[in-house]
């Protein structure tokens, strides 16, 4: 299955053209006609990132009551993002301009002077008003609107296939960008792994010292007689190490973090709706590297703590725009 980004766009256009029988020919664009109609429908989705599916639907009035499929075919089709859905027409001669009929006109001009009988204040008729009287309220016939809306949830079908398209291919493109930054964590993990052993023996070096100079009983070069109160210092230097290598030791973090990118790496592979599940993981990461961080006994693990968290922010910013 896919990855798919949360962001992307694709718009598509509905033409009064080679209609025949209701139905668009397979495999191009949508065209409708009925006699001399020229008009054209657009449909225009935008979509960008978000926590939860957000549905914006812009509509002409003349097509609002369209809104109910084209919110459920936007939901079977699409999981998580801001989704703006901007519907426009053109009804080309559709609209043109037709002069009423005589006796329609006798009839308002009528209608006008009686109300202006009992209302001397009411305005009169505007050009515009008369010609929506006259087509009964609507600026589009009924036929060619019904045939306008029919040709509506086909074409938005094929705009939300050419968005979905467009967001896969996106994804993959994230995906990649994830999977280098898996790659890069791995490396550094690698790297941290011999850097904590030889931080508890130069620290046991250390402790051994620091207890010799303390007690001022450090054995003479070449001498093979242990003093009591020399063996007890370094026994004492001894668990001071252990205790002191318990506190460094990052090979839990290490395990964790290596099990998190294994199952990063797993999520892409299957696809799918996976961008939160992804964000958990991220926050997982970036626990481990902190953690790393704080436990850091050397100049070198914290510099590699520093480099994983720089990565684990990077594909915090990528698996926002995963759906």
């Amino acid at each position: 299955m896919a990855v798919y980004s949360m962001t992307g766009y694709a718009s598509g256009q509905a033409l009064a053209q080679d209609w025949a029988d209701g139905r668009a020919a397979p495999g191009r664009e949508e065209t409708f006609a009925s006699g001399m109609e020229t008009w054209r429908l657009g449909v225009e989705l935008r979509a960008v990132n978000s926590r939860f599916l957000d549905l914006v639907l812009r509509l002409p009035d003349e097509l609002r009551a369209q809104e109910p499929p084209l919110r459920e075919l936007l939901a079977q089709r699409l999981k998580r993002g801001k989704v703006e859905l901007r519907v426009t027409f053109d009804a080309g001669n559709a609209t043109r301009i037709a002069t009423p009929a005589l006796d329609l006109l006798q009839r308002l001009a009528s209608v006008q002077e009686q109300i202006r009988v009992w209302l001397p204040q009411a305005p009169l008729l505007s050009t515009d008003e008369v010609l929506r009287l006259a087509s009964n309220g609507q600026a589009v016939p009924a036929a060619v609107l019904e045939r306008i809306q029919a040709a509506l949830l086909p074409l938005a079908r094929r705009v939300v296939d050419d968005l979905l398209t467009a967001r896969a291919r996106e994804g993959a493109r994230l995906a990649d960008l994830l999977r280098e930054r898996v790659t890069g964590l791995r490396q550094l993990a690698a790297q941290a792994r011999p850097l904590v052993p030889q931080a508890v023996a130069t620290q046991r070096e250390k402790f051994l010292t620091r207890w010799r100079e303390a007690l001022g009983t450090a054995q003479d070069e070449g001498s093979d007689v242990v003093l009591p109160a020399t063996q007890a210092a370094q026994e004492r230097a001894l668990a001071e190490a252990a205790a002191y290598a318990m506190r460094i030791d990052v090979a839990e973090e290490l395990e964790r973090l290596a099990a998190h990118l294994d199952e990063i790496e797993a999520l892409l592979r299957r696809g799918g709706e996976l961008g939160k599940r992804l964000d958990f993981l991220i926050q997982e990461l970036h626990r481990e590297a902190n953690t790393l961080g704080s436990k850091s006994a050397t100049i070198g693990l914290t510099r590699i703590s520093v480099d994983m968290k720089v990565f684990i922010e990077q594909m915090r910013e990528q698996v926002q725009n995963l759906e």
